[in-house]
């Protein structure tokens, strides 16, 4: 037993050290300044704002009080439903807000959205710009000039720079929209454009490049620019948290280098975005419970990384457990069985991490439970194969009940032999010689059943 136990603590070794071994460690410039600016939406949960999802004073000032040390500003993308109660907070944390007019094809909601913008920039000296719109041209719900006349009316009525959010090549395939603001607001997001991260950061500063010279001495702000940390691919765009970290981390590096003006999207995840797609949560800087989700200096890791480690070594110690209770096991035996049983630790640390690591809304949720309920059954089915191959393989010898030659039937002590016959549709005259076959045997203490199954 002895032996056994040390076979046991060998495999857990070794599967902490592989642990150990296969940290993934990545290198990206350090930045250790301040962001300019950060896109932030004020909910929280699954449920949308339009519905469910309002803000409070509280949860706003939580919020801020956790962002203000990362950034100088935040962007806005609404000026009602609780978003207007952000400019006067941010004030309290000296942070410089770009208020936001959500434009879609609800006129009376435009109006309510460009009042209030308005009135916020008026009453709040911490506004430094609007936006009218976000992607509105892009989604088909402005016209080029409608929008313009929008903005037109706003600039009269603010002394801020007023623009529109656009991705860049609406920019570049409108330009009388870029002469109508005060400054060029571009989203540039690699990953939708199906860049990898590698490419990401040159194809931003390439369009940024791109719209200065196509509208020189106009101010140029990539008001969105970001990675997801989570979702599925997007052809050779690859979302991840090492992405993510990599990808900002070189971005900021460069755009600080040439002196670019910029927006990262976003400060905090939102659950309920699921609306974009499998990415649509997993933009921010922060997570949902406002924790960083990577830090801009050293080599980037997974945070987590030991927890999720250490969930792997205590399971495969548990399920390792039931190898001490077999009666005399083999050193090869319990090697076999605790290899497997550390597999399962690994594959329960995987599982523990895709469900920290996600978002779910009841129905994913449902089918993740559900999966995992038929999954294990699955899991102690394999294990109980393993541990039969295991005690064939590299079991103890196994005793003969019968030895050849003995002669039972002169002791007096012959066992008992129930000989089964399983028929499923077998020709008759096969099954009879099978019968026949067995009424020869030479053994006092045997009966034969045969199961027809049809």
């Amino acid at each position: 037993m002895r032996a056994v136990v040390a076979v046991l603590l060998l495999v857990t070794t070794v599967h902490a050290a592989m642990w150990g071994a296969l940290r993934d460690r990545q290198q990206a410039p350090d930045f250790t300044g301040v962001l300019p600016s950060v896109s932030y939406a004020p909910f929280e949960g699954t449920g949308h704002p339009d519905v469910d999802n309002l803000p409070s004073v509280e949860k706003i000032r939580a919020d801020l009080k956790k962002l203000a040390p990362l950034t100088r500003a935040i962007r806005l993308y609404s000026s009602t439903g609780g978003v207007e109660l952000v400019p006067p907070i941010a004030a309290e944390f000296g942070l410089k807000v770009t208020v936001g007019a959500w434009i879609d094809k609800n006129v009376d909601r435009n109006e309510r959205e460009i009042d209030a913008a308005i009135t916020l920039a008026k009453r709040n000296s911490n506004v430094i710009g609007i936006v009218v719109g976000n992607e509105t041209v892009y989604r088909g719900e402005q016209k080029v000039d409608d929008l313009i006349e929008l903005i037109k009316r706003v600039k009269k009525s603010v002394n801020v720079p007023v623009t529109t959010g656009e991705i860049w090549n609406i920019w570049r395939d409108n330009p009388q929209l870029g002469y109508s603001v005060d400054f060029i607001a571009a989203h540039v997001l690699p990953y939708w454009e199906n860049f990898t991260d590698k490419q990401a950061v040159d194809q931003a500063v390439s369009m940024y490049q791109l719209l200065r010279n196509q509208f020189p001495g106009k101010r140029v702000v990539i008001a969105e620019f970001g990675w997801p940390s989570a979702g599925y691919n997007l052809r050779t765009a690859d979302p991840g948290p090492f992405q993510q970290a990599a990808v900002l981390r070189n971005f900021v590096t460069r755009a600080e280098a040439i002196g670019m003006e910029y927006n990262i999207v976003e400060a905090i995840d939102q659950p309920w975005k699921f609306f974009e797609g499998g990415v649509g949560p997993y933009w921010g800087i922060l997570n949902a419970a406002r924790e960083p989700k990577f830090s801009w200096t050293g080599p980037i890791v997974n945070p987590d990384y030991w927890k999720l480690a250490t969930i792997a070594v205590l399971v495969g110690i548990l399920m390792s457990l039931p190898i001490l209770r077999l009666v005399q096991p083999t050193q090869m035996q319990a090697l076999m069985l605790s290899a497997a049983a550390n597999g399962v630790g690994a594959w329960t640390a995987t599982v523990f991490a895709y469900w920290a690591g996600h978002y779910f809304v009841f129905g994913s949720a449902f089918a993740l439970v559900l999966g995992l309920i038929l999954l294990v059954p699955l899991v102690l089915i394999a294990l109980a194969r393993i541990e039969e191959i295991a005690a064939i393989a590299f079991g103890p010898t196994l005793r003969r009940l019968l030895v050849k030659g003995a002669n039972c039937a002169a002791e007096g002590a012959c066992p008992k032999v129930s000989i089964h016959v399983p028929a499923y549709f077998e020709p008759p005259e096969m099954l009879k010689q099978t019968l026949d076959a067995v009424a020869r045997l030479d053994y006092p203490n045997f009966e034969c059943v045969v199961i027809i199954n049809n």
